[in-house]
């Protein structure tokens, strides 16, 4: 089968037998439980954060299911207070945690490198480089699970998870540990005194594994030219394999715990050795720790993705240029759909020039040109806090200048429970929960708020209004985003409130199937009218385009017009709303 990282990931649990997958989309790892849902065997499942996805994993594993959990490397932060003690307690079916970091930040807010979770955390890492291995490791990590009685992380990168290979699969095997749940407090309740005791077989347990990745098959040297040696891991091996075909190689297949006596011995047979990785410089740490003397960021970037010329022009030198792009292709920066429901929302925030706090998801677009309308971004659930902090440092001369915006899963996942503070400490910040009915920027995936699983099945969907007043909050407003005035109208009354305000501003993703029987016919510019002010340009709808034509109206000489582009639009009417000549009708 032709299978992306992500989909040999999945395959290769179900063969496993796993019997439970959990996770939170987010880019790279989306499609790895999206996949979990085809396979009937698997209860899989969109959980309300990373979090409670691995809760829901571990409690599955204690019962002795195999269980995998996904997540982006982010994601891995909000989980990792359960990681650490999972590490205590381990597991009686297998527990795998994908965990797929983001070198060059194609979709994220920082690029951190989670191999250092599995060294905090004292877990086994195993890093696949492409889908064969991504199918081949995911069944070898639920082994590894239930051989050492802990959790095992499974790191993939975007390329692994997105490339496509050819991987040859077989048929699905059930888990070796029967389902039931047994009593054992003293390895499953982390109160100190059992804890302790716990800790003291994870050190036993660590020396086993270092032990048995001396002779892991996929620690693996592959001798070639002496005079180089390098030694990597995941895809940065097959950027090696690429640039460098004819170097001698030690590939890492588990990058935690790392072969201290097969680095050894690889290093004695090479003349200089190389460390070719993504990100920080942690397997070239280790081995200087060895006291080998190697070669990385020294020549190598610590920031962004590598690729086969970046390594051979580092470690050969000379100016060998990779694949360059067109030079006169034009920009195509991120922005939101045509009709997006935001959009209106952040046009307000704009005019109302007030320090607008967001947070992670589609609407983030609002911080550049030429909405230019979100002012900060930390981390999912962060917005609210963050508005809040502001309050406090400011008092009285923040009221009516800072909102908080999230969207209704970001809500879910981890703005809760700032809305709860907010209104508990008496803020006054106005909250606007954007809820476009799913979690638009992953793909559309259902949530708790949207009431669609994960199977596509309809479900119970949270009252949001009636959340917020059950949490203190007495001002609680619904809005139609697409109407101007209307969010004009509510957004002041929120800024002038002198308790806490929450704002639902309601209206489904235009790419979700049930809006296009909400769809209507598209906005037409009368370009005997349009002064070219330019005006519907700036809330940055793609369906609206510049025509630069010379013209003279009302006896004043004009550059051009808008136009509309008609199969684009979807008639919510924004752009007309702004337009001060009423040229959009």
């Amino acid at each position: 089968m032709f299978l992306s990282g992500n989909e040999a990931i999945a395959r290769g649990a179900w063969e496993a037998g796993c019997k439970v997958a959990t996770a939170y989309p987010g880019t790279p790892s989306t499609e790895i439980l999206q996949n979990m849902t085809q396979y009937p065997e698997v209860d899989a499942e969109w959980s309300i954060n990373e979090k409670v996805a691995l809760d829901v994993a571990a409690g599955a594993s204690y019962a002795g299911a195999r269980a995998l959990v996904s997540m982006k490397h982010v994601g891995l932060n909000v989980a990792a207070d359960p990681l650490f003690t999972l590490s205590y307690t381990g597991v009686r079916g297998g527990l795998v945690i994908v965990n797929c970091d983001d070198p060059q930040l194609h979709s994220s807010q920082n690029e951190q490198d989670n191999r250092h979770y599995a060294r905090a955390a004292k877990l086994p890492m195993i890093e696949p480089a492409d889908s064969v291995e991504a199918y081949e490791f995911t069944k070898v990590a639920f082994e590894l699970s239930e051989r050492f009685d802990c959790p095992v992380i499974l790191r993939s990168t975007t390329r692994v998870s997105h490339a496509i290979g050819l991987v040859r699969v077989g048929e699905r095997t059930e888990g070796p540990v029967p389902l039931d749940i047994k009593k054992d407090p003293e390895k499953l309740v982390m109160l100190p005194g059992f804890a302790r005791l716990r800790h003291s077989k994870i050190e036993v347990r660590m020396r086993e594994i270092e032990e048995f990745v001396e002779t892991f098959e996929h620690n693996c040297i592959e001798m070639g030219d002496e005079k180089i040696g390098v030694i990597t891991a995941g895809i940065s091996y097959l950027y090696v394999k690429e640039a460098l075909p004819e170097v001698s190689v030690l590939k890492l297949g588990i990058t935690w715990p790392m072969p201290k006596r097969k680095i050894r011995e690889f290093a004695s047979k090479v003349e200089k050795v190389y460390v070719v990785e993504e990100l920080d410089p942690f397997i070239e740490d280790f081995v200087r720790g060895l006291g080998i003397d190697v070669t990385g960021k020294a020549v190598l970037p610590i920031c962004g993705e590598l690729n086969p010329a970046t390594v051979r022009r580092a470690i050969l030198g000379g100016e060998e240029k990779g694949v360059e792009l067109d030079a006169d292709l034009p920009p195509r920066p991120p922005i939101m759909c045509p009709g997006c429901p935001h959009r209106g929302l952040f046009w307000v925030l704009k005019n109302e020039k007030v320090f607008v706090c967001g947070d992670i998801g589609c609407y983030t677009l609002a911080a550049l040109k030429p909405l230019e309308s979100l002012d900060s971004v930390l981390c999912m659930g962060a917005g609210i806090g963050q508005a809040f902090g502001i309050e406090k440092a400011l008092g009285d001369e923040a009221h009516g200048k800072v909102v908080a915006v999230i969207g209704d899963s970001t809500f879910a996942h981890s703005g809760i429970t700032p809305l709860a503070d907010i209104a508990y400490n008496k803020g006054r910040v106005p909250i606007i929960i954007l809820d476009n009915r799913t979690t638009a920027m992953t793909g559309r995936q259902g949530n708790p708020m949207s009431g669609v699983t994960a199977y596509g099945e309809n479900t119970n969907c949270i009252d949001i209004e009636a959340l917020a007043r059950s949490l203190g909050v007495s001002n609680v407003w619904v809005i139609n985003p697409y109407d101007i005035k209307e969010t004009q109208k509510t957004v002041k009354k929120a800024l002038e409130a002198n308790t806490t305000s929450v704002i639902v501003s309601r209206s489904p993703c235009v790419l979700l199937p049930e809006f296009s029987e909400i769809r209507k016919p598209p906005m037409v510019v009368d370009t005997e009218l349009c002064d070219g002010c330019r005006t519907c340009l700036m809330v940055a709808c793609p369906a609206v385009t510049w025509v630069t034509e010379e013209r003279r109206l009302d006896g004043k000489k004009r550059e051009g017009y808008a136009l509309i582009d008609e199969i684009m639009c979807t008639g919510c009417g924004v752009c007309a709303s702004v337009c001060k000549k009423k040229a959009i009708k």
